[in-house]
């Protein structure tokens, strides 16, 4: 694998990642949660002892909200219920998580809403839709990339016009929005960021160079350029509560916020005193007490003291959510992905014990091998994956693993011919 194909894959991955990290610190707690897992390439469910509740059958899936998950099915998406039926056939170009009974979906270039019978409630008819959030969503029209954000009702009855470049959602009964600006190109420039009321009225005047949505009841906000500008949080009236002094701050949760002073972040208190000093590489919020930090190229765990309670060890990890966390080992392209509890053990990793085979077929050691590639032992992985591909010469996936494993040890010539020999026998490889 070169390594410009590792830093393409690399930078889709983070900004994924992203997003689905903001929607795990944001998924309400659910008594009986489960958790995605992927096997072979095909996405299932485990519950929060690990059974596998769901078998891996989807090419894609996302957690589930009000009750029901989005997932894909070839290129199609729809939805299932907690039991693995599918309730809303895969029909949908592009669909998205329940939120106040509703879900946006994508037919085409047009964005609309669907309820929980998969009755279209809204029409596609936007060039861009999101979640409802308070009562009302934030929809986009004139272009997907050109256009104005305004705000819908669940009826689909525009209750705020489309005219602003940027918006959020509505957050704690008010909404950020650039007020002016144009557009160059696709780039937008100019504009004040200020915050309406769900009437459409402005209540805090446009007057930053970037705000963000209130948590906690405070905002995160700008005042001056990029390079020199610094951040600071205002309450609802539009005061300023905390100094703008800040390279970077980012919103509250559990009641401490990230700010970045230099290249390193920590994390304040609502009087803006810094609790842990700034000195990791990336944050992310606290959820259920805990916040992913990064330290070198490793990812690891802190309480709110700032103590790390899980080391940096993970090529990639999300927040806690449900009592478990998501982290990937084994390298950040060819990893895997397990779940770990609080403590930082292995809740699941997918994949059979490393203990004495049953049975010594092919696929057993695969699966073996598997397992010991999970825990970053490459050589007994190899030694098993060799196994399988001498009582089967045409398994495939076994040439591929060992070309991982051969790879995450440096021994790329050896890796080269394996990923060769997958893709001769399949060429899905």
């Amino acid at each position: 694998m070169t390594r410009y194909i590792k830093l393409t894959l690399l930078i889709i991955f983070i900004n994924l990642s992203l997003l689905q990290s903001e929607a795990l610190a944001n998924k309400p707690q659910d008594p009986n949660p489960y958790f995605i897992i992927e096997v072979e390439g095909k996405y299932g469910y485990i519950d929060k002892t690990g059974k596998v509740v769901i078998n891996p059958q989807f090419d894609d899936a996302w957690d589930f909200s009000e009750g029901l998950a989005r997932v894909r099915i070839g290129d199609k998406w729809g939805y299932i219920d907690k039991t693995g039926k599918v309730v809303i056939n895969p029909q949908f170009d592009d669909a998205g998580t329940f939120s106040e009974g509703l879900a946006t979906l994508r037919i085409g270039f047009k964005h609309g809403y669907i309820d929980k019978t998969g009755k279209i409630v809204i029409n596609p008819q936007f060039d861009g839709a999101y979640n409802f959030s308070e009562g009302l969503a934030r929809v986009k029209t004139g272009g997907w990339f050109t256009g104005k954000h305004g705000y819908i009702d669940k009826t689909g009855k525009i209750i705020i016009n489309p005219q602003f470049l940027s918006a959020e959602d509505f957050s704690e009964g008010l909404a950020c929005v650039r007020i002016g600006g144009n557009y160059e190109g696709i780039t937008i420039t100019g504009g004040k960021f200020g915050y309406i009321d769900k009437t459409g009225k402005v209540v805090i005047e446009p007057q930053f160079e970037r705000a963000s949505s209130f948590s906690e009841g405070l905002a995160s906000v700008r005042i001056g350029d990029v390079l020199t500008g610094k951040w600071g949080y205002i309450n609802k009236t539009g005061k300023v509560i905390i100094k703008p002094q800040f390279d970077e701050a980012l919103e509250f949760s559990e009641g401490l916020a990230r700010v970045r002073i230099g290249d390193k972040w920590g994390y304040i208190d609502k009087s803006g005193k810094v609790v842990i000093k700034p000195q990791f590489e990336e944050v992310e919020v606290f959820s259920e007490g805990l916040a992913k930090v990064k330290i070198g190229d490793k990812y690891g765990y802190i309480d709110k003291t700032g103590k790390i309670v899980i080391e940096p060890q993970f090529d990639w990890a999300y927040n806690f959510s449900e009592g478990l966390a998501k982290v990937k080992i084994g390298g950040l392209v060819s990893g895997k992905w397990v779940y770990i509890d609080k403590t930082g053990k292995y809740f699941w990793d997918g994949q059979i014990a490393t203990t004495k085979l049953e049975t010594e077929d092919a696929s057993s050691y695969y699966n073996r091998g598997n397992a010991y590639y999970n825990k970053g032992d490459y050589d007994q992985a190899i030694s098993d994956f060799t196994k399988a591909i001498e009582l089967d010469p045409k398994y495939a996936a076994a040439y591929n693993k060992r070309g991982n494993a051969y790879y995450e040890k440096g021994e790329y010539n050896k890796a080269i011919l394996d990923y060769t020999k997958a893709i001769e026998l399949d060429p899905k490889y």
